[in-house]
């Protein structure tokens, strides 16, 4: 993202400035990498598999915002 979209990522560095914890997962390690507290190299082509897991977790521990999802998505 560092790389791609500077100005979008500069919303990223603030965010960590105030304590957020920033995870870059991707299989090359670059300049975003670098300013993210981890890098998690995944092989490439393994993306979705990642997601899909994230996804189930994120569902199974109830970590997201219901009232949101139900009235803004399908």
């Amino acid at each position: 993202m560092a790389e791609c979209h500077p100005v979008g990522f500069q919303w990223v560095m603030e965010a960590k400035e105030r304590g957020a914890k920033v995870i870059h997962v991707d299989p090359r390690f670059g300049r975003t990498s670098r300013l993210a507290d981890k890098h998690i190299a995944i092989r490439a082509g393994s993306d979705i598999v990642w997601l899909g897991a994230l996804i189930r977790h994120v569902i199974e521990t109830d970590s997201y915002f219901k009232e949101y999802v139900v009235n803004y998505t399908n």
